[in-house]
């Protein structure tokens, strides 16, 4: 998924963020495999059906996300001219197993920068 500004998700505003992705995920019949919303960006690791392009899965998830947060979370219009970059990175599980995939975005947190998940607020 795309970066978010600096001041992104923290607090109430990730955790319905994450609540979002799932709901998402749930009503388009896709699987989490591994969902890491870090304090300026999100990784999501998700299995759709094969007519799904992955520009389509990531604005899905965006459009949505945006439209939810900005209607309940009022300062997000405030302080933000936009919730989502325009940019996300998308790959197909192949050259590395989904294992190795699940497992580097399990450990985000971890990683120098990740702040551990007690250092979102």
């Amino acid at each position: 998924m795309p970066e978010v500004p600096p001041s992104g998700p923290r607090g109430r505003v990730a955790e319905r963020l994450d609540e979002l992705i799932r709901q998402k995920t749930d009503e388009r019949g896709w699987e989490i495999i591994a969902l890491e919303v870090m304090p300026d960006h999100v990784h999501l690791f998700v299995k759709h059906d094969p007519k799904s392009s992955a520009s389509y899965v990531a604005n899905q998830f965006k459009g949505f996300t945006s439209r939810v947060l900005r209607a309940e979370f009022a300062h997000l219009k405030s302080r933000m001219p936009t919730l989502w970059s325009s940019s996300y990175f998308a790959a197909s599980v192949g050259a590395v197993s989904a294992a190795t995939v699940e497992k580097y975005i399990d450990t985000q947190w971890e990683r120098p920068g990740g702040k551990g998940k007690g250092g979102v607020s």
